[in-house]
This record gives C-alpha cells, structure tokens and sequence, in this order.
C-alpha cells in the first residue's frame, strides 16, 4: 500500500504509526529533510535539490509541493518583504521522523 504524506498526517491526527505504509514520490519527503536541518526560502530549497538530484526543479514544481506541505500544517511561513522562509512546524517534524523511519527501513537494504 502507498502513502502519500497527506495519509501520514491522516495517521497522525488519529494518533496511529505509518510503519505499514511506503511513500511515493520524494520531492514532499526531501523538503521536510531540508527543512529540519534550517528553515529556508523556495530558492534555497530548489537549490539544495538541486544538488541531491543533479538538476533544479522548476519553481512550478517547489512551490505547489510547499504549498501541499504547508496547507497539511506540516510547514510555517515567515514573510520579509518579498522573501518567505518555510521552517517545519510541530506537526511537520512529527511527519518528518515517521517519514525517515520508512524511508531508512524501505530502502535501506537498497543502499548497503
């Protein structure tokens, strides 16, 4: 059964673990990765990715996902002028650490 992280905050909400689920698609989970080490502005987070996954997404690609992220409650937004800084909010740290428990059980095995 897949996951998306809309279904991890399902589980969340109803105080249940996602041990038994997958996720598809990653540009949701590398974005909640990124944002737990600082909070960052879309530019930043295209860029990092850029470097994960050798080329830049689109801002038509980050800025849909953060809105997702950020209309789950998983994100927090700081506005200065016209720059906004995302950051993980409670909810999205939860989501993160149930997230990456997956993710390092799932694949893992792939990688060693």
């Amino acid at each position: 059964m897949y996951l998306y992280i809309s279904d991890i905050q399902y589980n969340i909400l109803r105080g249940l673990d996602s041990e038994c689920c997958d996720m598809r698609g990653l540009l949701g989970f590398l974005i909640l990765f990124l944002l737990s080490k600082k909070p960052m502005h879309g530019q930043e987070i295209a860029t990092e990715l850029a470097i994960r996954r050798g080329e830049k997404p689109s801002p038509g690609t980050i800025y849909p996902a953060l809105r997702s992220l950020k209309d789950l409650g998983f994100l927090s937004e700081e506005k200065e002028g016209k720059t906004i800084t995302y950051r993980l909010s409670p909810k999205g740290e939860k989501a993160f650490e149930i997230a990456k428990k997956r993710f390092t059980r799932t694949f893992l095995g792939v990688i060693t």
